[in-house]
């Protein structure tokens, strides 16, 4: 069969929406799409291990390829898996559309999902927007598995952590750690590393390794690792929905990141029921990578997009999730995520779940001729409401992810003013090797989990003897830049955990399956570095207050009045802040070895964060001349008459 012929997705599409086990007032319903099988066998056992089946069935072909079976009784907690016969070859598969597993996913559930929710689900709802979406990259076991974060022994690194309000360093009561200690932040969305099944930590011995679980194996169940009882397979619904719900109950939304790039093996469970289709495959036969995971999902094929759309839309409304970041967003089609745009919008309201995702991929792939793909090439023309990461500003910031002696704008780059203040406007409408259309589609940042932290960047480039745990008051200057410098551009804002306390790796790029204690949370670190803390604090309360920067409209580049630089490595910008109690800001990034003065048009100013402080906004001194310390940023504010 030739799977990329309209011929065959006009025969054999199917938007039921009712594939998988689904439980009715009487009995339970299996339904598989598989249309090159010739035969389709269930098997029920007791449990979601090794066990002998207890029953054996036949699923009845139907139209448009799917299988079916009705059972005469609800099997609530009954495990289950198909052997599916293609071409004379029969494969043990569990089910692609499963909601529920076994420890390890290797056997189907079937889940009562109503019995999951936890005591006041029906009434759970996110918290309402602010002016400014703050994006912080958690990952669950990284969270909460350091010791002196002070979370219950039991909840260390498991999804219950997330329920504790109110957590203190190693207990103390008085220096807040955890949600307590987010909520000080400003932060406002909680981004969730992979939380899907996934393959590459064992769940029957989960403290035995540790991943970042971009390795999906079941795509509609939660991963077990984190649960405190792997083996239950409705534990673990119910423990992350309890998550949810009490981040939301904290102030924050919870965006999930979802990996539709590639699965951890090609012999997953999508290739055993209907082999070939769900990947791609170069002209001689072989795969393609372009994810460099070993293959590449077929987005484009309507089968393996339905699949895509049906996930996000499931997670949107079974686990209130309220947006995704997808994984390797340059490998999948434009048409497909303007799909899941428009579904998401038509159930929630226009823009009310965040969509945004890594505009590349690690390499070229093999897509059905005519496919075009979510990278940033037409990112202008696409949809406003889909987000990008903008490398462009990041890099421009603190140098390539690539080399790590590599320089930007903070740590002695130079040549780098240009894109600074391309910048300024989230590059709309941009200039060479990034373009947008509106704010609203770019996500500014400079950390996240891939790559060197911020903190190992700037000791890498600034200190000769790679001090990562002490860091250098050259190093602390350029942390404070670097984040004034972000956090007064356009866009969203996002970062990783940690990254406000100088969180580091000891320069390690690539941590996905490195040990844990180098990967956690280190919460002592963080009131050791409280003063960068404070810092990071100051700026996120400052942005929420100013139109300026948190406009995301097509529009929202007419407020930057003038910008320029002056000198080598200074960046200055005159601001329209129309809206707000100062009616015009004025911005200076000085990574310059040189003090520099300014006198902004117009009379008084008030010195709303500079180098040393972030709380300036607080105190109402107004002055006319201003100075920039070396490697230090000035946020100045017109209060209006």
């Amino acid at each position: 069969m030739d799977f990329n012929s309209n011929q065959f997705a006009r025969r054999f599409h199917y938007d039921g929406g009712d594939l998988g086990a689904r439980l009715t007032d009487t009995g339970t319903q299996f339904r598989l799409w598989a249309p090159t099988a010739r035969r389709v066998q269930l098997r029920l056992y007791p449990d979601g291990g090794t066990s002998a089946p207890l029953d054996c069935v036949e699923l009845q072909p139907g139209p448009r390829g799917v299988w079916y079976y009705a059972a005469p009784r609800r099997l609530t907690g009954i495990y289950y898996d198909f052997a599916v016969t293609v071409d004379g070859v029969t494969r043990a598969t569990a089910d692609p559309y499963a909601r529920a597993c076994g420890c390890n996913g290797s056997r189907s559930m079937v889940v009562d999902l109503p019995a999951t929710d936890p005591e006041g689900w029906q009434q759970d709802k996110a918290p309402a927007r602010q002016a400014e979406d703050i994006i912080y990259e958690v990952h669950v076991r990284e969270f909460s598995w350091d010791e002196s974060g002070g979370f219950p022994q039991a909840y260390r690194g498991k999804y219950k952590a997330f329920t504790c309000a109110d957590t203190t360093l190693h207990g103390d009561g008085r220096h807040p750690t955890g949600l307590g200690y987010l909520r000080r932040l400003g932060v406002n969305y909680i981004q969730l590393m992979p939380v899907y099944d996934y393959g590459s930590v064992d769940e029957a011995a989960p403290d035995a390794s540790f991943n970042w679980g971009y390795d999906p194996v079941n795509y509609n169940v939660p991963e077990g690792s984190y649960s405190l009882d792997p083996a239950d397979g409705a534990r673990r619904i119910r423990e992350l929905k309890e998550l949810v719900q009490s981040l939301h109950r904290q102030g924050f939304r919870v965006i999930m990141d979802v990996v539709y790039n590639h699965t951890y093996h090609r012999d997953s469970w999508l290739e055993r029921t209907v082999p070939g289709y769900y990947y791609r495959h170069k002209p001689d036969g072989s795969w393609s990578d372009g994810s460099a995971c070993g293959n590449d999902l077929a987005s484009e094929r309507s089968m393996c997009g339905q699949y895509i759309l049906d996930s996000v839309l499931y997670w949107a409304g079974e686990y209130h999730m309220d947006g995704f970041r997808f994984d390797l967003m340059g490998l999948l089609d434009t048409c497909l995520m303007q799909r899941i745009r428009d579904a998401l919008d038509a159930r929630y309201g226009r823009g009310e779940k965040l969509v945004f995702g890594e505009p590349w991929a690690a390499g070229p792939t093999a897509c059905k001729r005519g496919t075009r793909l979510a990278g940033k090439r037409d990112l202008p023309a696409r949809d406003a409401e889909i987000g990008v990461f903008c490398d462009a500003l990041r890099d421009a910031v603190k140098g390539s992810v690539q080399h790590s002696q590599s320089a930007g704008f903070v740590n002695g780059g130079r040549g780098k003013e240009q894109k600074i203040l391309h910048s300024l406007t989230a590059w709309c409408p941009g200039g060479r090797g990034f373009r947008a259309a509106a704010p609203s589609q770019v996500i500014t940042y400079v950390s996240c989990h891939d790559d060197c932290t911020l903190w190992d960047k700037l000791v890498a480039t600034l200190d000769p003897c790679l001090r990562y745990d002490e860091g250098t008051p050259r190093v602390l200057r350029a942390n404070r830049l670097a984040a004034a410098v972000y956090m007064t551009c356009q866009g969203r804002l996002f970062l990783l955990s940690g990254e406000e306390f100088g969180r580091t790796k000891q320069g390690r790029r690539d941590t996905h399956d490195a040990p844990i204690e180098l990967n956690r949370l280190d919460w002592q670190r963080a009131w050791a570095h409280r003063d960068l803390v404070d810092y990071y604090r100051g700026l996120m309360a400052l942005r929420k207050q100013l139109p300026a920067l948190c406009d995301k409209s097509a529009g929202a580049a007419r407020r930057l009045l003038r910008a320029e630089s002056p000198a080598p490595r200074i960046v200055t910008a005159l601001l329209d802040n129309t809206g707000c109690r100062w009616g015009r800001l004025y911005l200076v990034y000085n990574a310059s070895g040189r003090v520099y003065s300014c006198t902004p048009d117009g009379g008084d100013w008030q010195c709303l964060a500079d180098g040393e402080s972030s709380f300036g906004w607080q105190r109402p001194a107004t002055a006319r001349t201003f100075t920039a310390a070396p490697g230090t940023a000035l946020i100045l504010g017109k209060p209006c008459p």
